[in-house]
């Protein structure tokens, strides 16, 4: 299982914890929201569990939680800038739709 980070979402990951040292790394995960069933987040972790999975990448402490990994196993994490806007984005092979707004995502129904 894996998650990958672009150059771009690394260099802001690593600008957000050196702000915060005091963090264990950054919490990448799901929850239940919006039109089409889950929504990422994306936050300072706290601690790091038993139930949690840690991905080293480029410089970074990615933390997922075990239970949320079968959804994002694989997504590539991005950061982009638009005009004012700046954002994370994230590319999820298990995702298969996603609302217009492009705030939550659906997955496949598995059995």
């Amino acid at each position: 299982m894996a998650i990958e980070l672009t150059s771009t979402a690394a260099a802001r990951m690593r600008d957000y914890l050196g702000k915060n040292p005091a963090a264990a790394g950054v919490r990448f995960g799901i929850k239940r929201t919006g039109c089409s069933g889950f929504g990422y987040s994306v936050d300072l972790a706290r601690e790091v569990t038993d139930a949690d999975q840690v991905f080293e990448l480029d410089g970074v402490k990615l933390v997922v939680d075990a239970q949320a990994l079968p959804l994002v196993d694989g997504t590539t994490i991005d950061f982009t800038r638009q005009g004012l806007n700046a954002t994370f984005v994230f590319h999820n092979p298990n995702a298969v739709a996603e609302c217009g707004c492009g705030e939550s995502f659906t997955v496949a129904a598995k059995g």
